[in-house]
Order: C-alpha cells, then structure tokens, then sequence
C-alpha cells in the first residue's frame, strides 16, 4: 500500500479500496494474511480504529473472515467475486460515459484498438 490519501474520500474507504486492489493484483489470494491493524496504522500513521473499520467493511462483504487470535484471511474465491463486481460496477457506472465520449470525439473501434496495443503511438 502506498501513502497519499484522497481528501474527498473516507480514509477507511481508501484502506479498504488499497486491499481489494491487492486482492484483485493478485499480491493477496485466498488464505493470505492481511497485515495486522496495527501494522497498517503503524505504517501510515493511521489511527487503529480506521483500519479496524476497513477491515470490518471486508469481513462484511465476506471478502476476509478474522480467526480469532490469529488475524485476518483472505476467503477462498474472495478474488473471484470481487472481479465480478467490478466488472459489472465498470460496466453499469464507467463504461456509458466513456462510450459517450467516444461517440463525442468521433473514435472508431479500429482506431482505439489499435491506440491499445504494446507500443503503438495513438
């Protein structure tokens, strides 16, 4: 997790938002730890309380169960259904006003095709 935190945005949120990145870059899969709360709030100067409450949102959301005295852990398929709902968020909430401004700009498929392959220059 890197520092620079969002002043618009809740900073439990954005603990939270860092961790599901890390599940879905695949740098946490299923049975990882999680760092410890104090170890999170250590790091980033973060009151313990606020990672306490990231990680309760992931417990919440079945994305992370806590074993007693042991810490936090990634559930099986956590991955798996956080890139379902993610694509479907991008698709319901992104993708309308990025085809929109597409459409504004005149772009063609060939055109943005091309503009996304390795090294090309668009």
């Amino acid at each position: 997790m890197t520092n620079g935190w969002n002043d618009n945005l809740p900073i439990y949120l954005q603990v939270k938002e860092r961790v599901v990145g890390m599940m879905l870059d695949g740098i946490l899969k299923a049975g990882d730890a999680l760092p410890s709360v104090r170890q999170v709030a250590a790091e980033y100067q973060l009151n313990p309380i606020t990672v306490s409450r990231a990680y309760q949102e992931l417990v919440d959301d079945n994305l992370v169960e806590k074993r007693r005295g042991i810490g936090m852990y990634v559930t099986e398929g956590a991955s798996e259904k956080l890139l379902a709902s993610e694509r479907e968020r991008f698709v319901r909430d992104e993708w309308p006003a990025m085809v929109e401004r597409i459409r504004r700009l005149g772009l063609d498929l060939d055109v943005l095709l091309r503009a996304a392959q390795p090294g090309s220059a668009a």
